[in-house]
């Protein structure tokens, strides 16, 4: 149980940080001039997702010292295997939701468009995920874990790939 109210609380705060990626660009018209600077849209869209990336750990490290004290749980040995699979969820996570987060800017309901976009896609990343925390909170290595590595890996490289393809048409719109 405790898996999966963290990876709630996590893929909320992610929303949060979604919602506002490219919302204010969209708002204060300054996301033509953002895509006539001389870079390409793939450094665009690295740099929204690092930043919602790095706002979702933040959030992350607060949340799980919140769970920590409010479940009594002791997640200090299980740190560096706990620590990967939250960093390869959020990855994930924030990859698609960048993607998305550019495609339902535009829309007057773009926070609800966004919640409906991203879900759906994402739910291998967030199975993987709250499986993974599960083993490895129930005590389990690294080697317990490793199918539930390989598929958050997958996912991420295979969003990865298709933001590098797709995210200069996606501007364009």
């Amino acid at each position: 149980m405790f898996p999966g109210i963290l990876w709630v609380a996590f893929i909320f705060s992610a929303l949060l940080g979604l919602s506002r990626s490219f919302g204010v660009e969209r708002d204060r018209g300054t996301l033509l001039g953002l895509l006539l600077c001389p870079v390409s849209p793939w450094e665009i869209f690295l740099a929204k997702m690092i930043g919602t990336l790095i706002f979702t750990v933040i959030m992350e490290i607060f949340t799980i010292l919140v769970f920590t004290i409010l479940y009594n749980q002791n997640l200090l040995p299980f740190l560096l295997p706990l620590g990967l699979v939250v960093l390869l969820g959020t990855l994930g996570f924030s990859a698609i939701g960048t993607i998305f987060s550019a495609m339902s800017s535009t829309s007057k309901a773009r926070d609800v468009i966004l919640s409906i976009l991203v879900f759906p896609i994402s739910v291998p990343v967030i199975i993987a995920s709250v499986k993974a925390t599960g083993l490895i909170l129930d005590g389990g290595s690294i080697q317990t874990v490793y199918a539930w590595l390989k598929i958050l890996v997958a996912f991420d490289l295979v969003f990865l790939l298709l933001a590098f393809l797709t995210f200069g048409y996606i501007m364009e719109e």
